[in-house]
């Protein structure tokens, strides 16, 4: 039976959250948004802009808010009128709720607006894994409609750095010719996979990472509560979209029982690594399976940053600085950690190629961070 519309995932969504679309406010990111009004302000708008920066910190958010502005904001050429004065320069990009544009916006139907992403696969149900060139020839179509009304007209691409490069190449002609009126925000998790034509022809807007306050805000505001946004701001770098994740699926949790795990006193406890294994690959947890995979990673990583710049001020867990601090005390033991990383990367991305049992893909990167770590700290008791 066929996905409904409504029922299919939207590529541009963090599960759980609302659409950046509904996100009323935007935290932690003021510097970018004072940057393009101030370009917006003194007529330097440019018609191709790259919002960067880590996932989930609000690139997406922004992209929607300023093209709600945008959408709302009168072209140029018909600001003033033949007996009135131009109207005040806009101090802020947010717009009132109930503007006719705003409820467009809102609605998913404004007709000046075009959302370029992953398309839908009928046949296998699924995403697909690129934007393709054929989502980009759409564009013909909208600016020959919406170009009656004289409008400004916004392309929002999330995310950019997964269009493939007949889609790129399309979306370069875009920005080399830019239609009268228009301008297209790009979203790139990873912007050096764009071509550098593409990035020579955008304006780059940056998004920072989000202090723990304003972390607290954001998910609060997403209806996704926690009593540790210090702990989801370390384990995630400041995503907030990351944060969403973790409090979804009670990631810090399976973080706490990892660093638990790795620092019981009496040694490596192989029954609670298989439990552990076990209940974050059981059926129907593959969410789970992908959380637990990425958070051992991130364990791995802190371990190696560790032994280079010493032990987090932010504990993500627990005890989590000491234990740090304990298993790689020198650059000699971070080389050790980071090799594992890479190792254990490697490793999973063969077994799920294989696929490999996933409780068993965890059970054996869990006996592999035991090695290490008796490696490590035999290093530093015979040193």
């Amino acid at each position: 039976m066929a996905t409904a519309p409504e029922d299919r995932p939207l590529p541009d969504q963090v599960e759980g959250a609302p659409h950046p679309r509904e996100t009323r406010t935007l935290y932690g990111q003021q510097a970018a948004e004072a940057e393009f009004l101030d370009s917006f302000n003194t007529g330097r708008l440019h018609s191709g802009w790259l919002i960067t920066g880590p996932r989930g910190v609000g690139k997406a958010t922004l992209a929607w808010k300023i093209a709600g502005f945008l959408l709302s904001q009168p072209r140029a050429e018909t600001e003033d009128g033949l007996f009135g004065d131009a109207p005040p320069e806009p101090d802020r990009l947010d717009v009132d709720p109930e503007h006719p544009d705003m409820r467009l916006l809102a609605s998913g139907a404004h007709p000046r607006l075009f959302v370029l992403r992953r398309a839908w696969e009928e046949k296998t149900e699924k995403l697909k894994t690129v934007i393709t060139v054929e989502e980009v020839r759409k564009l013909r179509g909208f600016f020959g409609m919406s170009a009656a009304d004289g409008g400004r007209r916004v392309v929002i691409v999330d995310a950019a750095d997964e269009m493939n490069v007949n889609a790129a190449n399309a979306i370069l002609k875009l920005l080399e010719e830019p239609p009268e009126g228009a301008t297209v925000l790009m979203v790139a998790h990873q912007p050096s996979r764009l071509l550098p034509t593409i990035r020579s022809r955008c304006r780059v807007l940056r998004c920072g990472l989000l202090t723990p306050d304003d972390m607290g805000h954001a998910l609060a505001q997403a209806d996704s509560h926690t009593d540790a946004p210090a702990a989801l701001a370390a384990l995630t770098g400041g995503s907030v979209g990351e944060a969403i994740r973790l409090v979804n699926l009670d990631g810090l949790a399976i973080y706490g029982e990892l660093v638990s795990l790795v620092d019981a006193p009496a040694g490596f406890d192989r029954p609670r690594a298989i439990k552990l294994a076990e209940t974050s690959a059981g059926r129907g947890s593959d969410a789970r399976f992908t959380l637990t995979l990425d958070l051992i990673d991130r364990f791995l990583s802190r371990a190696a940053r560790t032994g280079l710049e010493g032990p987090p001020t932010d504990q993500a867990a627990p005890g989590e600085a000491r234990l740090l601090a304990r298993l790689a005390p020198d650059a000699s033991a971070a080389r050790a950690w980071a090799d594992l990383a890479q190792e254990v990367s490697d490793r999973t991305r063969h077994g799920k190629a294989v696929n490999l049992d996933p409780a068993l893909l965890i059970l054996d990167t869990l006996f592999r961070i035991e090695q290490t770590v008796q490696s490590t700290t035999a290093n530093t008791t015979t040193a």
